[in-house]
């Protein structure tokens, strides 16, 4: 009787019938469990925290705030939501592979031979030492005055809640700042930064040949006689064209958020998704593109999680001395590659360098030449300004003139996720500025802020080295 009444007052309490609300319920439990999981064993946050400042901040949780709970097991590395009692899931740590949603009851698969091999080593880098291991202080006033203001809250405006402010200049770290319970080590959740890396991953795939952008994409169920979905390109895909019918819109009832929270295989669940405008008629932006896109290149290079995880630490997180990724997985073993990665802010600046002179480190070609180029390309019809796996101020539409405006310059590209995480590639003035943070000015994530901090950071800075300098800073030390 108690969970019948707790049900009865669901319904009531969000205005809809039972039968339109149990999936954005199971949906609210779901996404709970599973970022207070993450957070909690991944990034060694605390729970309470994670739950009023990240669980919080999404579409429609402030709605749900009264009925939702959560308990965390330490013991098991488990944590369990339910809203009024009812609508239960959980989300279980597996060692190397992060979080995974598990209806409760449910067994949780092992998390398989990915666990035991170990990460990437910073020592074995490419690139050189970018600081010192303690916090780089400002080098000089501006630059500190400049970071301070991207953490200080402006009455009366959305909350930013910054976590961690990295900024790269010329190859070195010349300033960082972190929140309280965050530090150079800290790995940080990248929502849709994570698509970016998925970018470098295709690049990879794309310089040694096993792939290239313009083939059609490799799923045998689009292919059959009539299907309009056959002629979807690897390239659609990162460019959002695919024109799949996977909503958006974080409603709770959109594609993208069934995909994510209540699916077990998210990439099948993706690749049944109908045509819903011709192939690369249509930009519209949905994480389904990118794990479809992450399933294919964990095919391509073996097929298991453990594959996945082997290749892209070899080929891109080694060499980089990004020693603190954890990338998530679903239940089907399918890498989360459009919203779940983990990494310090440190390991975002170096991913971040990678772009500065063409995807070439340490005098290796990690992405194709020209890639970086291709990937910062404005996509035609995207006007908030999107490439292949990043944002670009490249382009003349509203979100780059919006930027530029407000300091970022017109050669900048990003990474970039909800709530305001931030990886900005200046190539002009040889920089990266990371930006990770919880903020909840929706949908905007304090982008002007953002790009007001870069400007700042450039003017605050000695003019970049020369083209030339930058291939020899990025050369490894003897």
């Amino acid at each position: 009787m108690r969970r019948l009444l707790a049900y009865a007052a669901l319904v009531g309490a969000l205005g809809c019938a039972a039968c339109t609300i149990d999936p954005r319920v199971r949906l609210a439990t779901a996404m709970t469990s599973h970022l207070i999981c993450s957070q909690t064993f991944v990034a060694g946050q605390n729970p309470d925290q994670v739950y009023r400042e990240m669980v919080l901040s999404m579409p429609g949780m402030q709605r749900a705030d009264w009925a939702l709970n959560y308990a965390v097991d330490p013991a098991r590395r488990e944590v369990r939501a339910t809203a009024g009692g009812v609508f239960a899931n959980r989300a279980v740590y597996r060692e190397g592979q992060g979080c995974v949603i598990v209806p409760d009851g449910a067994p949780v698969a092992a998390a398989g031979a990915a666990a035991a091999r170990p990460p990437a080593d910073a020592a074995a880098s490419l690139l050189p030492a970018v600081a010192a291991p303690g916090i780089v202080a400002p080098v000089n006033e501006r630059l500190a005055a400049a970071i301070d203001g991207a953490f200080a809250e402006i009455a009366g405006a959305p909350l930013r809640r910054t976590k961690a402010i990295v900024v790269m200049h010329n190859g070195r770290i010349v300033g960082e700042r972190y929140a309280a319970g965050v530090g150079v080590d800290t790995p940080l959740l990248s929502f849709s930064a994570a698509k970016s890396v998925v970018n470098a991953l295709i690049g990879i795939l794309a310089r040694e040949g096993r792939l290239t952008v313009a083939q059609r994409a490799p799923i045998a169920a689009w292919h059959a006689a009539g299907d309009a979905r056959a002629s979807i390109t690897i390239d659609q895909l990162l460019r959002h064209t695919s024109g799949l019918a996977l909503t958006q819109d974080y409603s709770g009832f959109d594609q993208a958020s069934r995909m994510h929270f209540l699916e077990r295989d998210m990439a099948a669940f993706a690749e049944r998704a109908p045509a819903g405008a011709p192939p690369g008629s249509r930009w519209s932006y949905s994480d389904g593109n990118y794990v479809i896109l992450s399933r294919i290149v964990r095919d391509v290079v073996g097929g298991g999680a453990a594959d996945f995880v082997a290749f892209a630490r070899r080929e891109l997180f080694g060499p980089l001395g990004m020693a603190s990724v954890t990338i998530e997985f679903d239940a089907a073993g399918t890498p989360m590659g459009s919203s779940y990665l983990y990494a310090s802010a440190r390991d975002w600046a170096r991913f971040g360098v990678l772009y500065l002179d063409d995807g070439a480190v340490g005098g290796r070609r990690i992405l194709p030449r020209d890639w970086v180029r291709y990937s910062a390309t404005p996509t035609p019809g995207a006007d908030l300004g999107y490439g292949a796996g990043f944002w670009t101020n490249r382009g003349n539409g509203d979100g780059a003139r919006r930027r530029i405006a407000a300091g970022m310059p017109a050669d900048a590209f990003f990474a970039g996720g909800v709530l305001g995480q931030y990886v900005v590639v200046v190539p002009s003035a040889n920089l990266v500025v990371v930006r990770f943070g919880i903020s909840d000015d929706w949908p905007d994530f304090d982008v002007e802020g953002i790009s007001r901090l870069v400007g700042e950071v450039i003017t605050a800075l000695p003019p970049a080295a020369s083209r030339g300098a930058r291939r020899v800073a990025n050369r490894r030390s003897p």
